[in-house]
């Protein structure tokens, strides 16, 4: 047994994580290119491999031909005399097989053999760090930061190094060599030179991915987070919703005395979470997402996704948020264009007023349809109608009330 080969091998598969078939036929193949710098030629070498000992057999298919002056081709063809010191049962036109001796080989030709090797290993090498880095595409991983390259950042997150550019840099922070960040990686290139890994610390999905890891009812599916807006080192407005009426999706995540979300906070370095709850009506979600707000009213089209927003005048401020932060988080979670009104801005302003949703007039009560009321719904009695339809008519019209008449009489 080639105990130094297989002790070499083992130590390769555990510690490169490369498989042993990949490092047997990078043996195979390097004894082979020996073999064509040695003797000119490979076409007729073959090499075996026992993967159970590791020991190896190099051998060439020679022709057998009658005598030294029929051989053509030494590298192809062998006398018969020298056939038979091999075979006995050698005969004419037979193929045989001729050990060649690896000890043999020239420097030249065992230092290529060496570099097929290491140039296999490499490969492989860089192929198994781009698959397992390939993996995490999309996810969350840990680094240390290492250096900085101008205004960029080389980041080690374990087998293989990441850059940190500029425009994925959140404005203010500032890390030391040492230290160990959480990073969001964006993609993994396949390069010649290795993996090229680029991260992110101002993507949502940072945080998204943040709160899987740490709430466990995200995790199991329980609480789903619909939609998130992030505005990195500043803001974070997330929208949640549980799909169990008995878990609360925001307290879930908030965690018991705010544990959960401050552990995100922490890591974000102080980066505000508003935390909100989920609602396929417009007008709900978008009132939750302009929390903590008070909202007086939502006019919501959802087919020009856009909506009207009333606050009360002491509110306006707050809703719009500093420079607009908190209105421009809101229609990125909602996906609606948000316009914001005061109430005395409202009152002038069309289309933030009840009145300009209403289609109708006084007249289109005076005369109804018997066929989509009914007769019998429609019937007046004493002034007062015996229908829902007609009360709520008479409401939205905004009669004059009772005792009008006499007054006028």
């Amino acid at each position: 047994m080639n105990k130094e080969l297989k002790e070499a091998l083992d130590i390769l598969e555990k510690e490169k994580e490369i498989s042993k078939e990949t490092l047997f036929e990078a043996i195979e193949n390097s004894l082979i290119t020996a073999c064509k710098q040695h003797f000119g030629k490979a076409d007729n070498v073959k090499v075996e491999i026992d993967r159970d000992t590791c020991d190896f057999l190099c051998y060439a298919e020679k022709e057998v031909v009658e005598t030294e002056d029929d051989v053509e081709d030494d590298c192809l063809q062998i006398p018969l005399e020298q056939a038979r010191e091999i075979s006995r049962q050698a005969n004419v036109g037979d193929t045989i097989h001729v050990e060649i001796k690896s000890k043999e080989f020239g420097r030249i030709a065992t230092q290529n053999a060496k570099n097929v090797i290491l140039q296999k290993i490499r490969e492989e090498e860089r192929s198994v760090i781009y698959n397992q880095y390939f993996e995490k595409e999309k996810d969350v991983v840990t680094g240390v930061v290492q250096r900085y390259l101008g205004r960029n950042i080389s980041i080690n997150l374990g087998k293989a190094d990441a850059i940190l550019n500029e425009s994925e840099q959140v404005r203010g922070e500032v890390f030391k060599p040492t230290e160990r960040i959480k990073v969001y990686i964006l993609e993994v290139k396949n390069t010649p030179k290795g993996p090229r890994i680029l991260v992110s610390r101002t993507h949502p999905e940072l945080v998204k991915r943040l709160f899987e890891a740490e709430v466990t009812e995200i995790r199991d599916g329980t609480v789903e987070i619909r939609s998130i807006a992030r505005e990195a080192g500043s803001r974070t407005k997330m929208a949640v919703w549980s799909n169990n009426p008995n878990v609360d999706a925001v307290g879930a995540c908030v965690g018991v005395n705010g544990s959960r979300v401050n552990a995100i906070v922490d890591e974000l370095r102080g980066e505000k979470i508003d935390i909100v709850n989920w609602d396929e009506n417009p007008g709900n979600l978008i009132q939750n997402a302009l929390s903590p707000a008070k909202i007086v009213a939502v006019f919501a089209d959802p087919e020009e996704r856009t909506a009207k927003v009333v606050v009360p005048d002491y509110q306006l401020s707050l809703a719009i948020g500093k420079e607009g932060q908190n209105a421009r988080l809101a229609a990125r979670l909602t996906g609606y264009k948000i316009d914001i009104k005061s109430e005395t801005q409202a009152k002038d302003a069309p289309g933030f007023r009840y009145e300009d949703y209403l289609d109708y007039d006084d007249d289109d009560y005076d005369e109804y349809d018997e066929e989509e009321y009914g007769e019998e719904e429609y019937v007046e009695s004493e002034g007062e109608p015996v229908s829902e339809e007609a009360e709520t008519a008479e409401e939205i019209l905004q009669q004059e009330p009772e005792g009008q008449d006499e007054h006028d009489e």
